[in-house]
């Protein structure tokens, strides 16, 4: 097939724009296959799509150990791709065993496997070789992000706020004497915040999860500001199962909370609210209160500012930009003096981005 996509510019023109749009598309399917690593449950569908892409007889995946983790094809005798992928590993290049050839497989400057044909040798083998290579690539990159993600989750669950922590008993206990039965019900939601925080849910949740956990933090604090605080929340429903990273909205409220409304005197006002923006979900988080200097908020993101006001921001703009790219980072809009808005926008539906 790669010879065939090397047609003349002078006629086959159109020909070749299809074989063309057909070879990137099984690159594309290539990607998808190997998502898993060399030994995930796509690698059997990766070695199909590689025989047909090389018009060969079998094309066999072998791992560092030798062994064949998926082949198309009858493979070679053990004894041949033992002593085949012995010269591959050993030379650090090609290896030919007529009919037989065997290309190492080099993700991250690191030796990962082999790619093995009968389907001949040359260019075409390596350039295959290098697709397949680059596939693994982006299927560890994708791991790490994911163990990034999960490490930054850990980071803002250990750091969920001793403050609040400590001021949510303090009110609890202020009112069992003169209150119990509010007590009780505070009791009751202070138990199903450390529940949800804590709880063993995965890497996402959707936004009416997010948003039941919010409101329950939220009449916390309204006891503690004996109910001086007002919450106004604004949610369409299409918005409501998109499923979003565990715990992103939760540490901006705190934060609008902790560093906008308890340094200004009198009440405040906390909204909340998500709506749908053609494919993206939006969600904003702003409060009236004392606002901060938009040169601080951008040392926050960058996670330089204070540090007691840089944990919470910068691990969700982090994680934002794990799971959904540069583009779509934490965005505040802030002044002294005029409130602070945080602003979420990410996409409603995203390939692996699933609450459980």
């Amino acid at each position: 097939m790669l010879d065939r996509i090397r047609t003349r510019r002078d006629g086959g023109t159109e020909a070749g724009a299809r074989l063309t749009v057909r070879l990137l598309g099984l690159v594309q399917d290539l990607d998808t296959d190997l998502r898993d690593g060399l030994t995930g449950r796509g690698a059997p569908a990766a070695a199909r799509r590689l025989r047909r892409l090389l018009a060969a007889g079998t094309v066999v995946l072998a791992d560092l150990d030798g062994r064949p983790v998926a082949a198309a094809g009858p493979p070679p005798t053990p004894d041949a791709l033992a002593a085949l992928l012995g010269q591959a590993y050993e030379d650090g290049g090609p290896a030919h065993r007529p009919p037989w050839s065997a290309m190492p497989l080099t993700v991250a400057g690191e030796l990962s496997g082999a790619l093995v044909t009968d389907g001949g040798a040359g260019p075409e083998l390596t350039a295959v070789a290098g697709l397949v290579a680059r596939s693994l690539d982006h299927a560890a990159l994708r791991r790490a992000r994911g163990r990034i993600a999960q490490a930054d989750l850990r980071t803002l669950r250990a750091q969920i706020s001793p403050h609040f922590l400590h001021n949510a008993l303090a009110v609890i206990g202020a009112r069992i004497r003169t209150d119990p039965d509010r007590a009780r019900t505070l009791l009751g939601d202070f138990s199903d915040y450390l529940r949800y925080s804590f709880s063993a849910k995965g890497d996402y949740a959707t936004v009416a999860d997010e948003l039941q956990a919010i409101q329950t933090y939220l009449e916390l604090q309204r006891a503690r500001f004996d109910d001086r605080l007002e919450l106004s929340v604004r949610m369409a429903p299409e918005v409501l199962p998109v499923a979003i990273p565990f715990l992103v909205v939760q540490p901006l409220v705190e934060n609008a909370v902790r560093h906008g409304l308890e340094p200004k005197p009198g009440p405040g006002t906390i909204s909340v609210s998500g709506y749908g923006e053609g494919p993206l979900c939006v969600i904003e988080v702003e409060d009236d209160g004392v606002g901060m200097d938009p040169a601080l908020a951008r040392a926050i993101l960058a996670g330089s500012g204070p540090p007691a006001r840089r944990v919470g921001l910068a691990n969700v703009d982090q994680r934002l930009r794990t799971v959904y790219g540069p583009e779509h980072g934490l965005v505040i809009e802030t002044a002294p003096g005029g409130g602070t808005k945080a602003v979420i926008r990410v996409p409603r539906f995203m390939r692996g981005v699933t609450a459980r």
